[in-house]
Parts: structure tokens; C-alpha cells; sequence
């Protein structure tokens, strides 16, 4: 591992604040991640003035960061975009696709100051791509790299070797999980970043048989008091 990459970094994968007043107050996530379909399918208008409302939400329920996508049908739109939202805070990260036009308007990002996100990675090779602008964190989608016929974990497996290979600081955010196995698989592997939706996390700390036992130490405690 290089020196500076920090601990486990959890993020809820939501624009739903009641999602965020539940899952905050465990004490797990560093912070909350965002895209197009989330807000649209959340009721949220594609506005800077929106997305500051959000963000300033999310802060105040303890998020360290926010990661916000831009919007835009070619690089100079994209870029607008991304220049306003990195505008809103600097716990404002600006997520771009690592298409070409993405990859441009992520450069030009970089270069004053902005902190960027590369997402939509699906292939090893991309790594090289992140890592070569400097990006902060890179998201590869594991899901749909499955649903594509690739072997997701063995593919973001190689992106992490080939970002520590290089000595880069990029940091792959791994989002498009469905099964907490293989967030287990993808930890044991080094990796150290993960976006989860809400049903996942319900399923990363709940155990009926933790649950049982905990159960079991109150009856006792219950009967004792009792006696």
C-alpha cells in the first residue's frame, strides 16, 4: 500500500436524506455519493443552486464529502458544469465520465484546482487513464461490469495493482455493488472504498445470529434483575 492512502472510506450511495440521518449516526460513512439517475429519480432538478442545497445538507449531517456529477451534452457544457459544482465547497468532489469528452473537461478540471472523480471505469486499462491525469478517485461500476459478461472483481482487482504499481494516490471508489461478499473479497484484495446503497448497508450490519446473542446477554441482564 502507499504511503498516504488512509483507512476504510464507507460512502452512502444517495440523495435521500433520511437515508443519510439514519446511516450517519453509525459512525461508518465518510461521506455520500450521487449520479444523474439518483437525483432524477429523487425529484431533483439539474441546477447548481439544487446541488448546493443538497451538498450543504449533507454536511450538516455529517458528510465529509460529497461526490456530484456533472451534466452536458459536450465538453464545454461539461465543464460549465463542473466548474460551478467544484465552486460549492471543496468537500465537493466533481465526478466526470471517462469518455473522451469526460477525460478532457476532466484535465482541464484538474488543472485549476478542482477535485475530480473519473467514473463509469470498466475496464483495467482506464486505471492508466486516472492515474495519468491525477485524479482523486476513480469509480469502477462492478455490477455492470458483470451484467457486460467481465469478471468485475478480477478487473477492479487489477485496477487497484495497477494504481499501486504506478505509486499513484488515485483512489478507486467501488460503486455498482450488489452482494456484500464481494465487498469482503474486494477488502481482502487492499481495496479501501466503497459506495453502498441503502439496502446493502441494512445488510452490511445487521446478523440475525449477532442479533440473537445480543438478545441473550439482555435476558440475562433482565433476569438477573428480576431475581
Amino acid at each position: 500500500m502507499v504511503v498516504g492512502i488512509s483507512k476504510l472510506r464507507l460512502y452512502i450511495d444517495s440523495v435521500d436524506s433520511q437515508d443519510w440521518e439514519a446511516y450517519f449516526p453509525t459512525g461508518l460513512f465518510y461521506g455520500v455519493t450521487t449520479n444523474p439517475k439518483l437525483l432524477a429519480g429523487g425529484g431533483f432538478d439539474f441546477k447548481v443552486k439544487t446541488l448546493t442545497d443538497l451538498a450543504n445538507r449533507a454536511f450538516d449531517l455529517g458528510a465529509g464529502e460529497i461526490h456530484l456529477q456533472v451534466w452536458g451534452r459536450n465538453e464545454r457544457e461539461m465543464l460549465a458544469v463542473g466548474r460551478d459544482l467544484g465552486d460549492i465547497d471543496g468537500r465537493v468532489k466533481v465526478k466526470v465520465p471517462i469518455t473522451p469528452e469526460g477525460i478532457r473537461c476532466a484535465y482541464q478540471l484538474i488543472e485549476n484546482g478542482t477535485q475530480v472523480t473519473l467514473t463509469a471505469l470498466h475496464d483495467a486499462k482506464q486505471a492508466l487513464v486516472a492515474a495519468a491525469l491525477g485524479a482523486e478517485y476513480a469509480a469502477p461500476y462492478l455490477g455492470r461490469m458483470n451484467d457486460g459478461g467481465l469478471n468485475g472483481l478480477e478487473e477492479i482487482i487489477r485496477m487497484e495493482s495497477v494504481l499501486r504499481g504506478l505509486g499513484s494516490p488515485t483512489r478507486l471508489l467501488v460503486a455498482s455493488i450488489r452482494e456484500i461478499p464481494d465487498l469482503v473479497t474486494l477488502a481482502e484484495h487492499g481495496l479501501n472504498t466503497f459506495t453502498l446503497l441503502p439496502s446493502l448497508i441494512d445488510e452490511l450490519i445487521e446478523n440475525e445470529l449477532t442479533n440473537l446473542a445480543a438478545d441473550a446477554f439482555q435476558e440475562a441482564v433482565d433476569q438477573s434483575a428480576a431475581d
